[in-house]
């Protein structure tokens, strides 16, 4: 089963979530709603700004914990590299 790792923030250089999923359309939808009770919900994080698809669920739970461990810089770095403008990709899927 694939895997998807993304960041969803709220703002521009502000809060950042990293989270994983087999569904990102489902999972990014149900963040710009606010279904989603917790961390990213409580920070208003709803907009996704990166995302990487791996082949299996495995390789994307592996890449979010390797995430979680960088410096702030170094995720805004990955950001601003394959999202300079940080546009919403939600209506890119």
């Amino acid at each position: 089963m694939a895997g998807y790792v993304c960041i969803v923030t709220n703002h521009k250089c502000d809060t950042l979530y990293i989270g994983i999923t087999s569904d990102l359309e489902r999972r990014i939808y149900e963040h710009r709603e606010g279904q989603t009770p917790g961390f990213a919900s409580r920070y208003g994080c709803r907009q996704m700004v990166w995302y990487e698809e791996h082949d299996c669920i495995g390789t994307a739970i592996q890449r979010e914990k390797s995430l979680k461990r960088w410096y702030r810089q170094w995720k805004i770095e990955l950001i601003e590299g394959f999202n300079p403008d940080w546009r919403d990709l939600y209506y890119e899927l």
